[in-house]
């Protein structure tokens, strides 16, 4: 069963993530990057890391409905969006069918009851505790180059978001002299 749920998991994310990549729209991108996220977070808990899995939907799933809230704000993507599901009984079959799916996949190791581990946690220490030693002990580097590369990505971001700023500023003052000189 967590072999299947892996596979099927697997290409849910491929194919959300390819939505996020090839969509024009912001707001059907945003929603597979949502979507995406939380799917990521099953696979986290389907390899015994609730910690991690919980972290993922938290801190990743907020952070990408925090983006969808300023694309609704600053994009008018609603305009564009035209529904074109046929039968209202199409939809909630595919819906339902979906939900009853992941409740049977994460409720399967709780039911199958003789299962271990990938990763046993050394003795005495609790799941977060166990990722914080590996963490900061086996995988110190790649978590430490993670983070300068998150750091320079929101400084670029920042930077970006500036030069556009002025950009619109200094083109916005200029139309209102052109209107002033006018008069």
């Amino acid at each position: 069963m967590e072999t299947f749920a892996f596979y099927l998991f697997s290409i849910l994310i491929i194919g959300l993530f390819a939505v996020t990549v090839l969509s024009r729209n912001v707001l059907y991108a945003m929603t597979s990057l949502a979507a995406g996220m939380v799917l990521i977070s099953g696979l986290f808990f389907l390899l015994g890391a609730d910690f991690l899995g919980v972290v993922q939907l938290i801190v990743y799933v907020g952070a990408v409905m925090a983006l969808y809230a300023f694309a609704m704000m600053f994009f008018d993507a609603t305009s564009v969006i035209k529904e074109k599901n046929s039968s209202a009984t199409t939809v909630f079959l595919l819906g339902g069918l979906s939900a009853v799916l992941l409740v049977v996949i994460f409720a399967a190791p709780s039911i199958g009851g003789n299962l271990q581990p990938l990763y046993p946690s050394p003795d005495g220490a609790s799941n977060p505790q166990a990722v914080g030693l590996v963490l900061f002990t086996k995988y110190l580097v790649p978590f430490e180059v993670a983070a300068v590369m998150l750091l320079v990505a929101m400084i670029a971001g920042i930077i970006l978001a500036g030069k556009k700023m002025e950009h619109r500023i200094t083109s916005s003052e200029e139309e209102n002299s052109g209107e002033k000189e006018m008069k």
